[in-house]
C-alpha cells in the first residue's frame, strides 16, 4: 500500500512516515503541492494524506484540483482548524476522511485501516488469492506457505496484481508502481514479466487475464 503524505511540517511528517512504515505502508513525502501533483503524475499511489496548510497552495484548491483531474483514490485531510463548516467544506470538496491537529498517531493510523477497508474491499496486510499470500508487512509473497523466489520487479508486479486483485490494472499503473523503487519499465518489458509471473504462479490456481487495451486481472482460475 503506496501512501503520498502532504505535509509541509517536517517533524510531524518524519513522525508519520516511522509509524506507517513500521506498519508496512510505503510512504513518499511532498511538502508542497506543486511537488505532490509531479509525484502523482511520475509514480501510482493508493491514498493521500493530506495537509491543508500547504506553503504553495491551500489544501482544498488541492483537493479540488486533484477531483476535478479524476484522481479516485481516497484522500484523508489533516489540518489545525478545528471547525465545523471546514469539515463540512473539506467533505464537500471530496475529502474521505478528516482529522484535526494535535492528534494521536495511534488514532491516525486506526482511521487509516478504516479508511482503506472502505475504499479497497477489506485491505489488511495478508492477502490471499488461491494457494498464494501476499504478505505486506514483511514485503513477501508466500505459496501454500513457502516463501516464492521472484526478482524483485516481478514481486513489484504481482504485488499490484494482488493488491487490487478484483480491478483490471493498466501497464501505466504498473510501470507508475515500478517507479516507487526506482525501476521504469517499457510496456513490452512489463509484458515479459507478466508472461514470467504467469508460469510461476499456475501451479498455485491463480492466473492473469489480459485485457487488450486496458491492462490485466489476477483472478483465482484462467481459462489459457
Amino acid at each position: 500500500m503506496n501512501i503520498l503524505l502532504i505535509e509541509d511540517d517536517e517533524v510531524l511528517a518524519d513522525g508519520l512516515t516511522h509509524t506507517l512504515s513500521n506498519s508496512g505502508y510505503h510512504v513518499t513525502g511532498a511538502t508542497t503541492a506543486a511537488y505532490a501533483e509531479h509525484l502523482l503524475k511520475a509514480q501510482g499511489f493508493d491514498l493521500i494524506i493530506l495537509d491543508l496548510g500547504l506553503p504553495d497552495m491551500g489544501g482544498l484548491q488541492l483537493l479540488r484540483r486533484l477531483r476535478s483531474q479524476k484522481y479516485s483514490l481516497p484522500i484523508m485531510i489533516l489540518t489545525a482548524h478545528d471547525d465545523m463548516n471546514d469539515r463540512i467544506e473539506g467533505i464537500s470538496q471530496g475529502a474521505d476522511d478528516y482529522m484535526t491537529k494535535p492528534f494521536e498517531l495511534r488514532e491516525l493510523e486506526a482511521r487509516l485501516h478504516a479508511l482503506i477497508r472502505r475504499c479497497y474491499g477489506g485491505f489488511s496486510h495478508i492477502i490471499e488469492i488461491g494457494g498464494l499470500q501476499l504478505d505486506t508487512s514483511n514485503q513477501q509473497i508466500l505459496a501454500k506457505g513457502e516463501l516464492l523466489s521472484l526478482s524483485a520487479r516481478e514481486f513489484a508486479v504481482l504485488e499490484i496484481l494482488m493488491m487490487q486483485n478484483d480491478k483490471v490494472i493498466s501497464k501505466d499503473k504498473i510501470a507508475k508502481h515500478l517507479s516507487l523503487h526506482g525501476d521504469a519499465l517499457a510496456d513490452n518489458a512489463i509484458e515479459v514479466y507478466i508472461h514470467r509471473i504467469r508460469k510461476r504462479i499456475k501451479p498455485y490456481g491463480v492466473g492473469i487475464r489480459t485485457f487488450r487495451g486496458l491492462g490485466y486481472l489476477l483472478e483465482n482460475k484462467v481459462d489459457e
